[in-house]
């Protein structure tokens, strides 16, 4: 099993829980993703990856065609 690491991304734009967990299925799709989770409250996802199969970039890119802001804040 890959070894992930916990990322965590700043997210703007999000009106409700709703948004939240539309992030999060559009995230998990992405090949080495695990699970992510966005709170409305903090304006943060924190996505559990594998560094060897999905970047940043890659999940900034996920969220940003949900329709929302984002960028990466560190491991």
């Amino acid at each position: 099993m890959a070894e992930t690491v916990a990322q965590t991304f700043r997210v703007e734009g999000m009106h409700c829980a709703s948004c939240g967990m539309l992030i999060d299925d559009t995230v998990e799709e992405l090949d080495g993703v695990t699970r992510s989770q966005t709170t409305l409250r903090t304006g943060r996802a924190i996505v559990e990856v594998d560094p060897q199969r999905c970047s940043p970039d890659d999940v900034v890119a996920a969220i940003e065609e949900a329709g929302y802001r984002a960028r990466w804040e560190g491991p």
